[in-house]
């Protein structure tokens, strides 16, 4: 009922930075209760981790790794949350993936998008 696209992934130098999006349409009522936006990322056969969360109320995490670095925002008007990367790191290449779950702790996965950081 739900559908999350990502965008916004590329190929950047070190230290540069891209902005991810991850667009949410479907279902209008789960989108505009307005639920958790977090994003992952994985690298090729490791385990998907998490890097950041947008939590109701505007409450933000980061993972460790990218602590700084990285900032999640929400444009509820849009229905569209993002993912602002500086600084990038070689480290930092991976697949990265949105996740929204509504009100009702449902929960959708975009598709992916690639992000590759140059040393």
């Amino acid at each position: 009922q739900v559908q999350l696209v990502e965008s916004g992934g590329g190929l950047v130098q070190a230290g540069g930075s891209l902005r991810l999006s991850c667009a949410a349409s479907g279902n209008i009522l789960s989108i505009i209760a307005m639920g958790w936006y977090r994003w992952y990322r994985q690298v090729l056969g490791k385990q998907r981790e998490l890097v950041a969360t947008f939590a109701r109320g505007g409450v933000t995490d980061y993972a460790d790794s990218v602590k700084g670095r990285f900032t999640v925002s929400r444009d509820n008007a849009k229905n569209t949350a993002y993912l602002q990367m500086n600084s990038l790191k070689p480290e930092d290449t991976a697949i990265y993936y949105c996740n929204y779950e509504t009100t009702s702790h449902v929960k959708y996965w975009g598709q992916g998008t690639r992000v590759t950081v140059s040393s």
